[in-house]
């Protein structure tokens, strides 16, 4: 059982695909957590509510709290992770490894999925009045873009293995498998992507990745 120093909460939203990330790294790790949801719709988003926002300034999630620590961002909540438990690792051991890596976690986290999160679409819906259909096109637009460039650099390296680089899941995983979650949910066509859609099945056979899935946490709806 975790003391006090070393308990993990994760504030995590079903299907939020950046708290999804951060699921999978614990669950790699092998570590004890608690789940603690925040429903970013129910009652206006209970990530705007006074404590949660006083616990997270962005009123997003994730938030990871780790002993006294209070970590945001998925990305640095995932590298800390590895900082601190560092088996099994979730960066390659060599620089260009290691770059390669961050290059392709990173075209999903911080260039596609920003593009389609929830608080843009309530923007275009609520401020701009845009019509559904337009949203969702925005969506596989900027979706399939990405996958363009994600497919294209998998394909034309020799670091990529079963996995998007080599045998081993590491962070640039964490961030596909999310991403291609949001891509069925908007109906994007994954045909000309068969590179991200072998590495998605291959890690969703693993009990880390399977037990992270939106569908089956305790807080999933309909």
């Amino acid at each position: 059982m975790n003391t006090p120093a070393d308990r993990i909460e994760l504030f995590s939203y079903w299907r939020s695909s950046a708290a999804y990330r951060v699921r999978i790294g614990l669950n790699l790790k092998g570590l004890e957590h608690q789940i603690t949801p925040v429903h970013l719709v129910r009652d206006g988003g209970q990530q705007h509510s006074e404590g949660y926002a006083a616990l997270n300034p962005q009123e997003l999630v994730p938030t990871l709290v780790h002993g006294d620590l209070v970590l945001h961002q998925s990305m640095a909540i995932l590298e800390y992770l590895d900082e601190v438990f560092p088996e099994p690792p979730l960066l390659p051991d060599d620089a260009p490894g290691r770059a390669r890596v961050r290059a392709l976690a990173q075209l999903v986290a911080c260039d596609l999925h920003p593009l389609n999160n929830l608080r843009v679409m309530q923007f275009f819906s609520d401020t701009w009045n845009v019509p559904q259909t337009e949203r969702e096109d925005w969506t596989r637009h900027w979706m399939q873009v990405g996958f363009d460039a994600m497919e294209r650099l998998l394909v034309e390296s020799v670091d990529t293995g079963r996995f998007c680089h080599g045998d081993t899941p590491t962070l640039a995983d964490c961030c596909l498998v999310p991403q291609l979650f949001n891509a069925r949910r908007f109906n994007v066509d994954l045909g000309p992507y068969p590179t991200l859609v072998r590495i998605d099945e291959a890690c969703l056979a693993l009990p880390a990745f399977d037990a992270a899935r939106p569908e089956v946490q305790a807080d999933a709806s309909p």
